[in-house]
């Protein structure tokens, strides 16, 4: 864009207006913290990191989740549910889990995987029901993350109109220089100018590629949960552990899914439980 500008013999020095970027920027930071309550904020603070690392799961994320389902679901099937409630009920200490280190750090998705084992010790063997419950939660946890990538869009979509505000005060202030000479007020017009231009540019140049990005890298960390959700059912439903690993391999994007031979291969080398 620069390159473009400039070779059309544009003056890249009458571009750097701070104030301009000061009035746009902090209106469109102001709007967003008054619309949102503080964890969206948050939520939106920490999605800037993810920008630049990518959607928290990979590859060898999903091999380990599999695996380490395969062991659980292999647990209850020879030694029963209930050989699972001392490692649902205090999954940090579990040996089981710990076996999965990066499976075992996620907070998230321990406690996830622990209150359906939980309700599965309980008595709970109706696999609709309880699909229809993750269903409900997963829904819940995709919309709550929604509203980072809402929050950071609507911040984008306003741009444009603060950069009208910053252009407008920047006609104002020439107008009170209107007795200047030709070439003392185009320096003052352009100046007024960049304003319109920087908040059109903030907007469809990077805050809303990075709300769509925030959004996207949210779908893909939904799946790590789709993953476990369709394991569980599948084991609910009666089927051995290799097969409900499989059908939870199924459920991943190309990219993330781990060959059927690899699954194998990582479920050999696991310790008897």
């Amino acid at each position: 864009m620069l390159g473009g500008y400039a070779g059309a013999g544009g003056h890249l020095n009458i571009l750097w207006q701070p104030l301009e970027f000061v009035i746009i920027g902090g209106a469109g930071v102001g709007a967003l913290v008054i619309s949102n309550p503080g964890h969206v904020l948050k939520g939106v603070a920490s999605g800037y990191g993810k920008l630049f690392k990518g959607p928290k799961y990979k590859k060898e994320h999903y091999l380990e989740l599999m695996t380490m389902q395969y062991q659980v679901f292999r647990m209850a099937r020879t030694k029963g549910m209930l050989a699972l409630e001392q490692h649902v009920e205090n999954p940090h200490d579990s040996t089981v889990f710990q076996a999965f280190p990066n499976f075992h750090g996620d907070h998230h998705a321990v406690n996830f995987l622990c209150d359906y084992l939980r309700l599965m010790t309980l008595g709970t063997d109706n696999p609709h029901e309880v699909a229809d419950l993750i269903d409900a939660e997963l829904d819940l946890h995709h919309h709550e993350a929604e509203h980072v990538s809402h929050a950071m869009n609507a911040m984008a979509e306003s741009f444009p109109g603060l950069g009208i505000v910053a252009a407008v005060l920047g006609v104002i202030h020439t107008m009170g220089s209107i007795t200047e000479p030709p070439e003392v007020l185009g320096h003052l017009i352009g100046a007024a100018l960049v304003g319109t231009f920087a908040g059109i540019l903030l907007c469809y140049g990077f805050f809303g590629p990075m709300a769509a990005a925030m959004k996207g890298i949210s779908e893909d960390e939904h799946v790590y949960f789709t993953c476990m959700k369709a394991g569980l059912i599948a084991h609910l439903q009666g089927y051995a552990p290799a097969v409900s690993v499989e059908f939870a391999r199924k459920v991943l994007l190309s990219h993330q899914r781990p060959s059927f031979a690899e699954v194998e291969e990582a479920c050999g080398e696991l310790p008897p439980v």
